[in-house]
């Protein structure tokens, strides 16, 4: 859905919080043939946690670990058992129908009920609260009237028939509710103990319980270690096999590798400069995220000539067929990234009729290569068409080291595919650029989108007109049609949703409302002892549920 538009550094926190650690392994078994629980992973996070409320949580990448839904998210996207025992739809679509466990329960022993579901939700889109994800809810019966302060919590369109029944009535269809109900924002939170906590709650991890395989340990609010300790009140903690996972702050990719060469961490995220000598290394794995780098344009920009250039399709053409996408990822970037094929990433969703990548289905060829040729024909044509000879533009970005070299290469490639083309750099802390990118001060914005959850829908709301994440404020009404369509009329329907989506992607790329740069794929050194982890390229991306060091 309409995630947060998110910079490379922003993503590189999250994506921080979530790399797996060393391990002590016993030989001792449990008696019902499981590993024995003093199994220990020690985690290397690139930066502290902001907040364990998850409803004002800015990412999730590792909670899913101590907080569940009605589902948790397995291999390859799919739902499987969470919260719910069972899960049924109406025949309309409308209304889901949830039976809630009666063995759940938070990690303090309270029995968790239907109504810590209703009570949770409302909590979380009370415009009091200010959660930075309550865009997920949309669709949920009056959630984004009572977000804006137009209507009580209490009108949420959720109810409890009794303490094991939990019903959640839809304004339409939302085909991907199911996969959406694996994300950890949806989880239950007490109310007994936000009432016992009060302005304590959630400042520490003691004030705080927990409902997913694990709960946290040692969080102080600002410190740079805690730990997930085995939650002994989970629903299935016969299938957790780790008994705790260590969690300590490396912001120094040198420091992280220095720690896996000398058995301290079982995984390592490698640098670009790292990764040319670890490629061949038995334990070097690529990671791919269902994240898509792109140029922002600014059709709001407030230089009339940039604004002029901005809306002209010829020269946003120009400058994405000027890019040489390969050289990027090979020379600038130096990673396992891959060249796009359009806005939504690779292996992010299957056509649900042929099992084919959506991405490819929706490929478009001369729409995201290099083709120097085109681009300066594309270009003469579009200045003449604004009467211009020459363009001045600032590229923004982040001042993260990746981010900056990145810039110069565009700065260097726009300038000599692009006759009269100059480009301004500004490298700016990651906050700041972001906080001007919401604010639309900006020409072209080196940005990007990570997927919610495995369905292309989560990037394609991203540039719809009324989005309030469509910074550039691209706005097309065949493409708010189609969009809407997916997501309305032909929600029912697998086959035209998919086509509807299909659509609005390849419009993206023939507009050139942004520019595709990358996809990108992670490296990282694994120890192969780690066995049992399930990896996500969206949502909850790492899943721990039934990890464990063999012997």
């Amino acid at each position: 859905m309409k995630k947060r538009w998110i910079i490379l550094t922003t993503f590189a926190a999250a994506l921080g919080l979530v790399l797996a650690g060393c391990g002590n392994q016993s030989s001792d078994k449990a008696s019902n043939g499981s590993l024995a629980s003093s199994q220990v992973l020690n985690l290397s996070a690139d930066a502290p946690l902001d907040t364990i409320d998850i409803a004002k949580s800015t990412g999730y990448g590792q909670t899913g670990n101590v907080f569940e839904s009605l589902y948790r998210l397995g291999k390859n996207g799919t739902p499987i058992a969470g919260l719910a025992s069972s899960g049924k739809v109406s025949k309309d679509g409308k209304t889901w129908t949830f039976k809630i466990r009666k063995n759940a329960k938070f990690s303090n022993g309270q029995k968790i009920t239907a109504q810590d579901f209703v009570y949770s939700w409302q909590r979380t889109l009370n415009p009091n609260t200010k959660s930075q994800y309550a865009y997920l809810f949309t669709g949920i019966k009056n959630a984004d009237k009572i977000n804006a302060g137009k209507l009580s919590p209490s009108k949420l369109g959720v109810s409890a028939s009794d303490s094991h029944t939990f019903v959640v009535h839809l304004d339409e269809p939302i085909a991907y509710f199911k996969v959406l109900m694996t994300y950890p924002l949806f989880s239950p939170v007490s109310k007994k103990v936000i009432d016992k906590y009060g302005s304590k709650y959630a400042t520490t991890s003691e004030y705080m319980v927990y409902t997913g395989p694990f709960k946290m340990t040692g969080w102080k609010g600002t410190n740079d270690h805690w730990s997930f300790v085995k939650n002994d009140q989970y629903w299935d903690k016969k299938k957790v096999k780790l008994s705790k996972i260590n969690y300590s702050v490396n912001e120094n990719p040198s420091t992280i590798l220095s720690l896996y060469q000398s058995k301290k961490l079982d995984m390592a995220q490698l640098s670009s400069e790292q990764i040319k000598n670890f490629k061949n290394s038995p334990d070097y794995q690529t990671v791919p995220y269902s994240i898509t780098r792109f140029l922002a344009f600014n059709f709001k920009a407030s230089n009339s000539k940039v604004r002029k250039a901005m809306n002209n399709k010829h020269i946003r053409q120009a400058i994405s067929l000027s890019i040489d996408r390969k050289q990027l990822i090979n020379k600038v970037i130096g990673d396992a990234s891959t060249t796009p094929r359009g806005f939504v990433p690779t292996d992010l969703a299957k056509d649900p009729k042929t099992g084919k990548d959506f991405a490819d289905e929706a490929y478009l060829k001369g729409t995201v290569s290099y083709d120097s040729t085109e681009a300066k024909k594309l270009w003469k044509q579009g200045m003449k068409e604004i009467g211009e000879k020459n363009l001045s533009v600032t590229l923004m970005s982040t001042n993260d080291n990746d981010d900056k070299n990145i810039s110069e290469y565009f700065q260097v490639q726009l300038q000599k595919e692009l006759p009269g083309m100059k480009v301004n750099l500004v490298n700016i802390p990651d906050k700041v650029a972001y906080s001007r990118a919401a604010k639309g001060d900006f020409d072209i914005y080196v940005s990007g989108w990570g997927a919610d959850f495995t369905d292309p829908i989560s990037h394609l709301q991203v540039l719809q007109s009324n989005s309030g994440y469509n910074y550039g404020k691209w706005s097309n009404s065949e493409y708010d049609q189609l969009i809407k369509k997916a997501q309305n009329q032909d929600a029912n329907n697998k086959s035209k949703r998919w086509n509807d989506m299909i659509k609005a992607d390849q419009l993206v790329v023939k507009d050139a409302a942004i520019a595709p740069l990358y996809q990108t794929n992670y490296s990282f050194l694994i120890n192969p002892k780690l066995k049992g982890v399930i990896h996500n390229t969206a949502g909850t991306q790492w899943n721990y549920k039934t990890a464990y060091l063999e012997k």
